[in-house]
């Protein structure tokens, strides 16, 4: 039969992806990363958050090639300016005569670039500081959770205009201010994880085997609080990228001419009664991605998080 030896092969890697005793770590690794898969794919919304999410990456990628025109320069002032969608200009153009849809193609690069850094920034710091505060306890546990509560009292976008009017406009400054306000929240979750598990059989165990205190924390317990963390961490994304569009609507994100979507919805917002696309485009756009990252988060907290229902 034609393709039987295709569908032999698929059975055999399924069987070998699942079997209850697997012959390497790497296996069981790969099986469970399956089982996280068929998990994952049964939920449409979750994948449908993938792929958008996916969808915002290739865009950021090939956006030199995807735009139809320059983000930057604009056409004729007298013909081109705020015109509405139409085949040549899909989205209309702006008060420069710049095509919408280019701006927020080359705009998905600021976006990717902002989730990408804070990230980095953000999920290190609260790790560190909620696995330290969990595990070490006493007096660093006070310090530190203290320190959290005192950002966790603001509200985010308010505490990140205080940093940003501090270091002043731009982009780079907006992704450490809005770095410096995410990181609280992990901490907490990191500690919470922390506590349930620094008294465990396994860690007394490692104890035991005379492992220092670094070694268990960055090598048995950070590991185990991850899962929970990224969870959050992708919830996050969309306040994230909020946040980072309400410093660009209000001028101190990335600074005119770059094509920052919250930036763009601040030069609409003067056009909103006849030129209402100027405005509404990028802010579907804005809205577009954070759901899609609300719907990724949602689905990744059914497949790692060992307490939810399955």
């Amino acid at each position: 039969m034609a393709g039987s030896p295709t569908v032999s092969q698929s059975a055999g890697l399924r069987a070998w992806l699942l079997s209850s005793e697997p012959g390497s770590r790497w296996q069981a690794r790969l099986g469970r990363a399956y089982l996280g898969w068929r998990s994952f794919s049964r939920n449409p919304l979750a994948v449908l958050g993938l792929g958008i999410v996916i969808l915002l990456i290739f865009v950021a990628l090939f956006a030199d090639f995807i735009a139809p025109y320059s983000p930057i320069v604009g056409g004729d002032l007298r013909t081109q300016r705020l015109l509405p969608p139409s085949e040549t200009y899909w989205l209309g153009t702006d008060d420069q005569a710049r095509d919408i849809l280019s701006r927020i193609i080359y705009g998905s690069r600021i976006t990717l670039f902002v989730i990408v850094l804070v990230s980095i920034i953000a999920t290190p710091i609260g790790l560190l500081v909620g696995t330290l505060s969990g595990y070490l306890g006493g007096w660093v546990d006070t310090v530190l959770m203290r320190i959290t509560d005192i950002f966790l009292a603001f509200p985010r976008l308010v505490l990140a205009l205080a940093f940003v009017a501090a270091l002043g406009p731009g982009i780079e400054n907006a992704v450490i201010a809005i770095a410096i306000t995410s990181w609280p929240p992990y901490a907490r979750i990191a500690r919470a994880e922390t506590l349930m598990i620094r008294n465990s059989d396994f860690i007394a165990a490692v104890k035991l085997q005379g492992a220092s205190t670094p070694r268990i924390i960055f090598g048995h317990v950070v590991p185990l609080c991850l899962s929970s963390v990224i969870v959050r961490v992708t919830l996050d994304m969309a306040g994230i990228i909020l946040t980072a569009a309400g410093l660009g609507f209000l001028g101190l994100g990335a600074q005119p001419p770059s094509p920052e979507w919250g930036a763009m919805v601040a030069t609409g917002r003067n056009y909103l009664i006849d030129q209402w696309w100027v405005a509404a485009m990028p802010g579907i756009a804005i809205f577009v991605v954070s759901l899609g990252f609300n719907l990724l988060g949602d689905g990744l907290r059914d497949v790692l998080d060992p307490k939810a229902a399955k």
